[in-house]
């Protein structure tokens, strides 16, 4: 079987590059080894929304409805990019797995578990989480607890009532931390490095938009001027156990390290008494190696590994 394009998973990037080329009239073939579209999406925690504004995350050729929130939320988006699929008649072919791609000739030989299929163009779509980080910590084989990773973590009923230790404070972490603390379980965060966390919107500005306007400046004026407003709007988290790093955010950002964006944590580690309490978020000290606090942990306690 020949074709002039193969994307691999259809996802929102598989699907926005299969409707720009089927508008182009340019032949392509998607491979997406899942039953249907965005399956990444689907089973993500379902509190889960857009941490960008709606106009900026739209795919090719269709804006988000007007009558979508301006930080869409998980089922919207699914039915978003169904609805996409649908639009430009993209039909991936579901259950195939590439296993391996070389170029043969002028083309590329694609190896799946339904064959081979030979292209001029590969473009990978396949997404930054299609495999969980699982990092391995000393002393893991003897807790007698649930070890769950985040990307197995739906809804927090299950863990009503328990105490959860949520490793690392990227977006996810922080947010499943939120997620348990509003239903009842108590989690604490482990976090070994400083992490800057800034608010989803600024002075009711969404902070994406000031991230934007803030680039043209010189990086050293940027770096001065966060910290201080961020400050300004969220208070001194050191104080809470959030160390920001020396990075400037800017600087982060290019190197891959997006922020901690804020829908509610901050305000609940704010409330908490200390580490762990009903209704709020604890930070332990910095753990700089594995998970010292292992030993301590009560058989209820459930970590959840966060992938940021």
């Amino acid at each position: 079987m020949d074709t002039n394009v193969i994307i691999v998973g259809a996802g929102p990037a598989g699907l926005a590059v299969g409707a720009c080329l089927k508008q182009a009239g340019v032949d392509f073939t998607i491979l997406e080894k899942a039953s249907e579209v965005a399956p990444a999406w689907r089973r993500h925690y379902r509190r889960l929304h857009l941490h960008t504004v709606k106009s900026l995350s739209a795919l090719p050729f269709v804006p988000f409805p007007k009558s979508h929130p301006r930080y869409v939320p998980r089922e919207k988006v699914v039915a978003y990019l169904d609805a996409y699929a649908e639009r430009f008649g993209l039909e991936p072919r579901f259950g195939v797995t590439v296993k391996s791609i070389r170029r043969q000739g002028e083309k590329f030989l694609v190896e799946t578990d339904a064959g081979q299929i030979r292209a001029r163009k590969i473009v990978v779509a396949t997404g930054n989480n299609a495999q969980p980080i699982v990092p391995g910590f000393p002393g893991i084989e003897a807790f007698k607890g649930e070890v769950l990773h985040s990307a197995a973590y739906t809804e927090a009923m299950p863990y009503v009532g328990k105490n959860v230790l949520v490793i690392g404070m990227g977006n996810t972490g922080a947010e499943i931390a939120l997620d348990l603390a509003d239903s009842g379980a108590h989690p604490t965060i482990s976090v070994r490095k400083g992490v800057h966390i800034v608010p989803r919107q600024l002075f009711g500005v969404p902070i994406q938009m000031v991230g934007i306007a803030s680039r043209p400046m010189p990086q050293a004026l940027n770096d001065w001027m966060f910290p201080k407003i961020l400050d300004l709007a969220l208070g001194r988290l050191e104080k809470y156990g959030i160390v920001r790093p020396k990075q400037g955010i800017l600087a982060q950002i290019d190197t891959g390290r997006i922020p901690g964006i804020d829908v509610g944590t901050e305000a609940a580690m704010k409330g908490a008494s200390r580490f762990m309490c009903v209704g709020g978020i604890g930070i332990p000290p910095t753990l700089s190696r594995g998970i010292p606090l292992w030993p301590a942990i009560s058989p209820s306690r459930v970590p959840l590994g966060g992938g940021d």
